[in-house]
């Protein structure tokens, strides 16, 4: 019995001598070789990650005027973990009772702490009930911070409603002024349970203007992180984000920062500059310009495009309808860029190809006359027939134009020959995308084969289509010289220290017609802003200036004849042109001699009811003449004519 006693004991001491062996291996190890493993999972429940947010880049004019910028926004938020925990709000509660104090002004810092810590256990000690240590600090929170809110102090209370659990979000977008305040209270008067959360909000200097080339931006799923959605926003995002950083802190169970906890940060880098074209003195005058026209003719779209056509610059882009990129409101409904992504017949601005390229041929001089048909051209293999409301029999090369002369046009592309014709319409750029580069872009469509009767009507912009860009782009080559231009939308992109990390410059794609051709377009358009011409309501006083109109009737599918379906067996119409429905265009340029601007204003089916039949001279023509006008007044181009005195006259 004994010996079993010892064996026992014998074998329990074996037991702890071992156990307490490897405690002290395993504290000895944490100590020493695992001391910085063991002290991080210890601390892991207390360490904390906050985002240091980077600034998204700005958008830029070409005269560094900011159009689009990036701002922090501060939303406040109440934690209900920390407000209803007695041992958190207690030192609130105790820096009330001690701001009382008259020695409180003449303590420093580390005293006032030390004297809140001190106070909060007393009164923690006191065990007056969790309830009522939540209340007398959410009164205290509340009389401090609600004025700064323009909230009284029941309001903020209401609001808060402490018996519901989770966080609470007080306010968003917050002013930094006011957010700042509100920071340095939470911070003085030791409040507890509210915190500031920090977002990155885009904002717009003008949000109604040049919306669709600007594009809009939004969060992402995954995380709070801003990304461009469209324009220039999307296409630029890489640059534009720049990258987020991060701040570990290790704070203990009232939320209070540990001291010693070293932690670690990671600065972030803000987003990079973007530099475009766009004037934005020029960009505000045609958003009013088309503001007013959509006012008065209530059109289905319309755009206004101008251009340097030396550089290939785009000084001003503005399409209707259009949203606003700060409320977002139509961005879904009228998204679609018109001056981009409209594919429409132009009419009589397509005619300058057939001109342009008789003249860079040398077929025809400008002075040369063309059999025009008296109004009535048939041709009879195949059968079609080309007419014109105002018949003429002949007309020099420069009365084509200025006349807007549909046979006569004709007569020079059949000069030409059809290849020939449609490889200079591919040479204007025409049928293939400008490659803007900043969203979706029409190319266009040109006839693929040859067909006599739409080749009659692709001298006079029918049968094909065309974008109010390409139009833009087409005259720029009459303006410049002859070069086909790439259009050009961005100049630079900066980094964060001002230094340029890309740059775009001026490129030419192709040479298309020569620079005596271009001169006698030039001379051509003059005419069709002069008396004689059809253009004469664009006429800019005191400048010398040049363009064309466009009119062209509108494809229905509703109207003309009935006919049986096969597939169907259904009767359906088999479509017209519209005698109402029209799309009125003016192309142009200024001054006529050395052109700083090219101009193209583009109103597709304006429906207002006016006692003046709706076309190019009488719609787009107006609408560009004052534009241009402000555009020359803000650019102080000087006048190349007298203007007449107003002076005396009443």
């Amino acid at each position: 019995m004994e010996k079993t006693a010892q064996k026992r004991c014998v074998n329990l001491c074996l037991i702890l001598v071992v156990g307490l062996s490897a405690l002290s291996v395993r504290l000895v190890m944490l100590q020493t070789t695992d001391r910085e493993g063991g002290s991080g999972k210890a601390g892991k429940s207390y360490e904390r990650t906050y985002p240091l947010l980077a600034k998204r880049g700005t958008i830029v004019d070409c005269n560094g005027e900011i159009m689009a910028k990036s701002a922090i926004s501060q939303t406040l938020i109440v934690d209900k973990y920390h407000l209803r925990d007695p041992r958190t709000v207690a030192k609130g509660i105790a820096r009330r009772e001690l701001g009382n104090d008259p020695k409180w002004v003449e303590w420093d810092d580390k005293t006032r702490n030390r004297k809140v810590k001190l106070m909060g256990r007393k009164l923690l000690l006191k065990e007056y009930g969790a309830k009522w240590y939540v209340n007398e600090h959410l009164d205290y929170a509340c009389s401090e911070i609600a004025p700064a809110l323009g909230l009284t102090k029941d309001e903020l209370k209401k609001l808060i409603n402490v018996k519901k659990l989770g966080d609470k979000v007080i306010a968003k977008d917050i002013s930094p002024d006011i957010a700042s305040r509100i920071k340095e209270l939470i911070d003085e008067k030791n409040i507890k349970g509210f915190r500031f959360d920090e977002d990155m909000k885009r904002t717009y200097c003008s949000p109604t203007a040049f919306t669709h080339l600007m594009g809009s931006t939004g969060m992402t799923k995954a995380s709070n992180v801003e990304r461009g959605i469209s324009g220039v926003e999307r296409a630029y995002d890489e640059h534009l984000k720049g990258r987020h950083g991060f701040k570990k802190e290790m704070r203990d169970r009232s939320g209070e920062i540990m001291p010693a906890y070293e932690g670690s940060t990671l600065a972030p880098i803000n987003g990079n500059v973007v530099q475009l074209t766009i004037d934005m003195g020029i960009q505000t005058i045609v958003e009013e310009q088309l503001d007013l026209a959509v006012k008065e003719y209530d059109p289905v779209r319309a755009t206004i495009i101008i251009m340097d056509p030396n550089t290939g610059d785009i000084l001003a882009f503005a399409s209707r309808p259009h949203f606003n990129l700060s409320t977002r409101k139509g961005i879904v409904e009228f998204g679609f860029n018109f001056g981009l992504q409209g594919s429409y017949e132009p009419g009589s601005t397509f005619k300058m190809v057939a001109v342009a390229a008789a003249l860079d041929l040398r077929l025809k001089r400008l002075d040369d006359k063309i059999f025009c048909h008296n109004g009535y051209y048939r041709n009879t293999n195949p059968k079609f027939t080309v007419r014109d409301d105002y018949p003429k029999e002949y007309l020099k090369v420069w009365e084509i134009p200025q006349k807007s002369n549909n046979i006569g046009t004709y007569m020079l592309a059949k000069m030409v020959g059809y290849d020939r014709y449609m490889n200079y319409a591919r040479g204007f750029g025409f049928g293939i995308p400008t490659d803007l580069g900043v969203g979706s872009e029409s190319k266009g469509k040109l006839p693929k084969k040859f067909n006599a009767v739409d080749f009659s009507r692709n001298s006079y912009g029918y049968a094909l289509t065309v974008t109010p860009l390409q139009i833009a782009n087409f005259y720029s080559v009459m303006a410049n010289g002859g070069k086909l231009m790439k259009p050009r939308l961005i100049k630079k992109v900066d980094n964060y220290m001002g230094e340029t990390v890309m740059e775009f410059k001026p490129e030419v794609v192709r040479r298309v017609i020569s620079e005596r051709a271009a001169r006698d377009c030039r001379t051509a358009l003059e005419t069709v802003v002069q008396k004689g011409g059809t253009a004469t309501r664009a006429d800019v006083p005191g400048y010398t200036e040049g363009g064309k109109t466009g009119t062209a009737e509108k494809w229905d599918p509703e109207l003309g004849e009935l006919y049986l379906h096969e597939r169907s067996g259904k009767m359906r119409k088999r479509g017209a042109y519209s005698k109402t429905k029209k799309t009125v265009s003016f192309a142009g340029m200024l001054p006529i001699d050395k052109p700083e601007f090219v101009c193209v204003v583009v109103v597709e089916e304006p429906r207002a009811e006016k006692d003046f039949n709706f076309g190019g001279g009488t719609v787009a023509a107006p609408i560009w003449r004052e534009t241009m006008k402000q555009v020359a007044a803000y650019r102080n181009i000087t006048p190349s004519e007298e203007l007449e005195s107003e002076l005396g006259k009443r």
